[in-house]
């Protein structure tokens, strides 16, 4: 209905909508990836095997064809963005941009030396989500807290301090049970001081994540070289979880061996995802959580008890970053200094690039882990790209998902804002 007087101006998105741009640098990729990539291919078959080695079933193909047709397809894929309603962004630019990745790995496959002139699929998805592990329980750690308005930029920090805790404590006791939960109460240590200052005391909650950061690597480093450098039998030995095969699912080709041969981390970050999603989405307590996330105020007006609510939950994502940390120590390698060397921050990352969700946050977390194991098995077969670009492969995903791929995101309304109770 009009009002007299008052003078109503057209919103105008105008044509170049966030699709039409995605589509366009997917198209453009897309080209470049049939031209570039189909030059450079050798020609040789390009071979994807199912199983751990060279021999086996396979998927072959030419590299150059395979490169220029799926180059093809991420073009396409990207044309029919600039066409088709927002609806269809997201499966689109995923379809464009698998494309991209496969048409780079017909290039990169099919030119590697003799007798290195395959990829193991198997191989590629079980280092994706151990790669991944760590992100996936720093992310976690980032929704339970940023879900109930803190910020957490400790996550660097929480799985640091797990890491070491699991090292130092599993060396001592020589159980492994028992390292697992010194991790998880060494992550909970970052949490609770972070949930000290930031609600109790309204500290800036980045500025505190960062100063949690920096002191979870001096505690870490001291103690690593005052024991663990000058000790390591006593102090740095820690045993490991063996891998634990599920009978049955094991045996399914591709999936089974990636998946269902793991170790008890593997296992339990899934769960966590599954758990932590539906209680976010079907129970009083996420109710309550996402609830105090966005409007404080609203949930204490009815009963909510905000600040408790919000310790909680911020000790509980130390716990679960604790045991993401302790991935690494109890399960990989003896505990060095600075070890998880920027897997906060790009954990951090995942759960802005999944939108504050748990299963968003697990895809992200892939997404990272792929990442890293490309540039590993890139490394692996002499790629003539670089090694220092290869390095920096994980990191560039990172900042190209976050700010390229996301586009616009919302954070909980509340998220950072300290509450005081009237």
């Amino acid at each position: 209905m009009a009002v007299p007087g008052v003078a109503v101006a057209a919103v105008d998105a105008g044509f170049w909508t966030r699709t039409r741009k995605a589509g366009a640098v997917l198209l453009a990729l897309g080209l470049l990836a049939a031209v570039l990539f189909g030059a450079l291919a050798t020609g040789q078959q390009a071979r994807f095997t199912l199983s751990e080695t060279e021999g086996g079933a396979a998927l072959e193909i030419n590299g150059t064809i395979g490169a220029i047709l799926f180059g093809i397809i991420a073009a396409a894929a990207g044309g029919a963005l600039l066409a088709v309603p927002k609806r269809w962004l997201s499966l689109l630019l995923g379809v464009g941009l698998v494309a991209f990745v496969v048409s780079f790995l017909c290039w990169q496959v099919s030119a590697a030396p003799e007798g290195r002139n395959f990829m193991p699929l198997v191989n590629v998805v079980r280092g994706t989500f151990i790669l991944a592990l760590p992100l996936i329980f720093g992310a976690l750690a980032g929704v339970l807290c940023e879900r109930t308005g803190v910020v957490n930029v400790a996550i660097e920090g929480q799985l640091l301090m797990g890491a070491f805790s699991g090292a130092l404590f599993g060396s001592l006791s020589g159980n492994v049970w028992v390292g697992l939960v010194a991790a998880a109460i060494g992550g909970a240590f970052i949490s609770l001081l972070l949930a000290f200052f930031a609600i109790r005391y309204l500290v800036d909650q980045t500025v505190m994540g960062i100063v949690l950061n920096l002191l979870a690597v001096g505690i870490t480093g001291f103690l690593y070289e005052r024991l663990m450098q000058t000790n390591a039998e006593k102090y740095n030995s820690a045993p490991r979880f063996g891998t634990w095969e599920i009978p049955l699912l094991k045996d399914i080709p591709l999936i089974g061996p990636a998946l269902f041969r793991g170790n008890i981390f593997l296992y339990l970050g899934l769960l966590l995802v599954l758990v932590i999603h539906l209680a976010l989405f079907r129970t009083r307590w996420g109710l309550r959580t996402r609830s105090v996330g966005e409007h404080p105020i609203a949930a204490d007006t009815l009963g909510v008890k905000v600040l408790r609510l919000r310790y909680r939950n911020v000790i509980m994502a130390g716990l679960v970053a604790g045991i993401g940390g302790a991935s690494y120590t109890l399960a990989l390698y003896s505990f060095t200094k600075n070890m998880i060397g920027g897997k906060g921050f790009i954990a951090l990352a995942a759960l802005i690039f999944g939108r504050w969700s748990p299963t968003g946050a697990l895809l992200a977390a892939l997404f990272f882990g792929f990442a890293d194991q490309l540039a590993t098995y890139l490394g692996a077969i002499g790629s003539s790209i670089p090694s220092q670009f290869l390095a920096m492969l994980p990191y560039l995903a990172t900042i190209l998902a976050v700010a390229g791929l996301v586009g616009r995101v919302r954070a909980p309304a509340a998220d950072g804002k300290p509450y005081v109770k009237g």
